[in-house]
Parts: C-alpha cells; sequence; structure tokens
C-alpha cells in the first residue's frame, strides 16, 4: 500500500478505504504512520514490520493470512519494497500461493526521473549504493552503464556522494538531485556533476533526495573513407 512522500493529499481514495477494511496494517513505523492513520480517521489496528524484525515475523503473518485475515503493509513513506520492508514478504506469499495485490501511488523515485529531463525511455534503479564494501566496484560498473541511472541518497551523504560522481562518471556528467518531492519546499537542482556539487557544498541539503544521473555517452565515430585516387577511379 503506497502512502504519500510528503503531500498528503497524494493518498488515494482506494488506499484509505482497504486501510480502514483490513484486519491489520503492518507499518514500518507505527509512530509515523499512526500520524498518517489519524489524519485519514482510520482505526485499524497496527503491527510494527521493518528491516529489524521482519525476518522474525514472517512465519506468524503467513500463517494469519492462510486463515483468512487480510493484511495491508505500509512504509514511511511511498511504495514498500521499494529501498523498504516488503520484498521478503510478499516472496513468503508468492510460496504459500497467498494473493498479493500492490496498489498503484506514491513513489519518491518516478518523479524525479520525469522531472530531471534526462533521458527516461531506458533506466536503472540503483537504490542505495553501497555504504563501504563494494562501493568502488559499483561505481565503476555504473560508470560504464549507458541508461539513465537513479539513486538514493541521505542528505547528509549527498556532498560526498557528488564529488564520488566527478571522479568517477566526470565533472560534466548531467545529473539532477530532487529534494523534498510533493512537499512545500521541493528542489529540482539540474546541471554537471561538478555544478551541482559546487550549489550543495554551498547549501547544506535537507529532507528525502533522489540523484537521477545521466547514463554513459557512447560516441561512435564515422568511418572514413581512405581509398587513394586510383582506387576511387577504379
Amino acid at each position: 500500500m503506497p502512502t504519500p512522500i510528503g503531500n498528503l493529499e497524494d493518498m488515494t481514495f482506494r488506499a484509505i478505504r482497504i486501510l480502514k477494511e483490513v484486519d491489520l496494517i503492518l507499518a514500518e513505523d507505527t509512530r509515523t504512520s499512526g500520524k498518517l492513520l489519524k489524519h485519514f480517521e482510520i482505526s485499524t489496528h497496527m503491527h510494527s514490520h521493518h528491516m529489524h524484525n521482519e525476518h522474525k515475523t514472517i512465519e506468524n503473518l503467513i500463517s494469519r493470512l492462510k486463515a483468512g485475515e487480510n493484511i495491508a503493509l505500509i512504509s514511511d513513506a511511498g511504495t514498500p519494497a521499494i529501498s523498504d520492508p516488503g520484498f521478503l514478504l510478499t516472496r513468503a506469499c508468492v510460496e504459500n500461493g497467498i494473493a498479493v495485490e500492490c496498489l498503484p501511488g506514491a513513489t519518491a523515485f518516478v518523479p524525479a526521473l520525469v522531472n530531471s529531463g534526462l533521458p527516461n525511455d531506458k533506466f536503472v534503479f540503483e537504490g542505495f549504493l553501497p555504504e563501504k564494501k563494494g562501493r568502488q566496484t559499483r561505481y565503476l560498473e555504473l560508470a560504464e552503464e549507458t541508461r539513465t541511472m537513479i539513486l538514493y541518497v541521505s542528505p547528509h551523504k549527498l556532498v560526498k556522494t557528488l564529488a564520488e560522481f566527478v571522479t568517477y562518471f566526470g565533472e560534466d556528467r548531467q545529473i539532477c538531485v530532487s529534494r523534498e518531492l510533493s512537499k512545500l519546499h521541493e528542489e529540482n537542482r539540474r546541471g554537471t556533476a561538478k555544478e551541482v556539487l559546487a550549489h550543495f557544498e554551498k547549501t547544506p541539503p535537507r529532507g528525502e533526495i533522489v540523484v537521477v544521473v545521466a547514463g554513459k555517452t557512447i560516441v561512435k565515430e564515422a568511418k572514413k573513407n581512405k581509398f587513394s585516387k586510383e582506387e576511387r577511379e577504379e
């Protein structure tokens, strides 16, 4: 069940209705989701379901679903399982023949991609890059990627990440940093990696951030005829 990434008006009528009808709501953070449910006058009981306990709770949840209960899964913002808890439970449901339905709705990377103005006919979603182990290796792989790339970056790591873009992608690579999407202070900062880095070095970023990076441009040199005058005459 997608939930708004900022603007509560992005909650769908269908989502509100179903959250009122289900037997249980699984929430990433019950305190955060509690505010959302209170706003829409939803009194359905909640259980905490996050990356630290999802492995332990799945067996019990599958038993409840098999017994006929309907359960809704929400994350703090956006669509569950997109860099958020949800995959493990979905996989377990599929393996047990339990019907799964994902409602369409809010997610951060789609508006960021469209807002960027970069090619979106083909793209790759990277989510969060590895913290330490494997980070350099991933950068070396992405440096050769020709599709537009989408990454999630925490605000306190944005400047460091942009500096790494300059190192691995080159200072002229086109990027767009989308910040606080759907909120009052939404910002879409476009430019080269060097330009955007300079901006955020002067203006410390805040809020949820999505970075869209142009893919590597493949330059194909035109084949030149190098025939001699005699060869052309023949």
